[in-house]
């Protein structure tokens, strides 16, 4: 089985229990939480959000777009944007569309499709966002390159996924759960080598962590 279809199994499976894990709602979810990643809330998706202005009109591609679980309400709040919503699996866009759907979103179109080859024009988007998806990317540096090449001049890549060597236990349950379950896919970066890829494809790069999570805001 390719990396590929591997992803897609696991994500797959994975669908029902996703939002319960990475929502960090339920008591075992924000136990399971600080034991694997040292802290037990999503105030690091906020944080990254509020990078979106409220009142933005311009073109947004989503990607991965997961389950919507962390953009459906911000999304709800920027209604003259135009958004695209990517994802590989059809199992976990379909959760999304229903999320949308349930939130009366009526600016969103979703695609099925791969980061590694997007199925968009040249500067195509003024915000490309990518949430917790480089990750489990089999190809990261054709998923760097692609969503580079849809941004706009002058445009935001913004973005959130683990590194490498920022908490030794989190590295140790990434190792050992994560990539069987096919859930990530190595190789993974340092803080240090994020910041060297992001600076080399952006005029202008600002980066934080949370634990083993880095956020990203960047300008081409």
């Amino acid at each position: 089985m390719d990396r590929q279809k591997r992803i897609e199994d696991s994500y797959r499976k994975a669908a029902g229990h996703y939002d319960g894990m990475l929502g960090v709602s339920a008591w075992w979810s924000k136990l399971f939480c600080r034991l694997v990643w040292g802290f037990e809330d999503t105030a690091y998706t906020v944080r990254l959000l509020s990078r979106l202005p409220d009142d933005f009109a311009g073109s947004l591609l989503d990607v991965p777009v997961g389950t919507a679980l962390f953009t459906c309400e911000k999304y709800a709040r920027m209604k003259d944007a135009r958004i695209t919503c990517l994802d590989y699996s059809e199992d976990m866009m379909a959760k999304a569309r229903e999320r949308f759907g349930a939130a009366g979103l009526k600016n969103i179109a979703c695609v099925q499709g791969d980061v590694g080859k997007l199925p968009f024009g040249d500067e195509s988007f003024d915000i490309v966002l990518s949430m917790n998806g480089f990750h489990a990317f089999p190809d990261k540096e054709a998923a760097f390159s692609e969503t580079a090449r849809v941004l706009k001049h002058g445009g935001s890549f913004l973005g959130c996924f683990y590194i490498r060597e920022e908490n030794k236990r989190t590295d140790f349950f990434i190792r050992r759960f994560y990539i069987p379950k096919g859930y990530f896919t190595p190789p993974f970066m340092t803080k240090n080598e994020l910041f060297k890829k992001l600076h080399s494809l952006y005029g202008q790069a600002e980066l934080f962590t949370v634990g083993s999570i880095a956020c990203f805001r960047c300008v081409k």
